[in-house]
């Protein structure tokens, strides 16, 4: 049996796609601003002076990666690429939700709510649009 590659999203599944990174994005600027360090395990061991650089340099690889692996020409690590910060975007909220009691958890905000709950949704809507929208243009190939 062939293995097919999934079919082009339509451009405006990238669009969504995309919309959402953005919010993630908006929201690692402002977890800098919130001191999120403060909550993760590792970095939360440190002083802010040393903890800082370490979150935002940790960043710069983790982002590149994920730009180049969204961004992929090939259709099948696209897809799949999309489907995983999908699913990310909508376990991250649910990491929030866990955190909303912490001590040092200050999200508050209607930005910060906005940036990581609308990530969230648009990586539940996204992904069972993405997976239907591939599934109907194999059908058609």
């Amino acid at each position: 049996m062939k293995h097919s590659q999934p079919a082009n999203p339509p451009r405006n599944l990238d669009l969504l796609f995309f919309v959402g990174f953005a919010l993630l994005a908006c929201h690692e600027l402002d977890a800098v601003a919130q001191a999120e360090w403060r909550l993760l395990p590792f970095l939360s061991q440190m002083g802010d002076e040393e903890a800082y650089p370490v979150f935002v340099l940790i960043h710069v690889p983790l982002f590149a990666l994920l730009l180049w692996w969204t961004g992929s020409t090939s259709t099948l690590v696209r897809f799949r690429a999309q489907l995983s910060v999908d699913a990310f975007m909508v376990i991250h909220v649910g990491l929030h939700m866990l955190f909303r009691s912490h001590e040092d958890y200050t999200f508050h905000s209607t930005l910060s709510e906005l940036c990581i709950f609308g990530a969230g949704a648009v990586g539940l809507v996204h992904a069972p649009l993405a997976v239907r929208a591939s599934r109907r243009r194999a059908l058609r190939d």
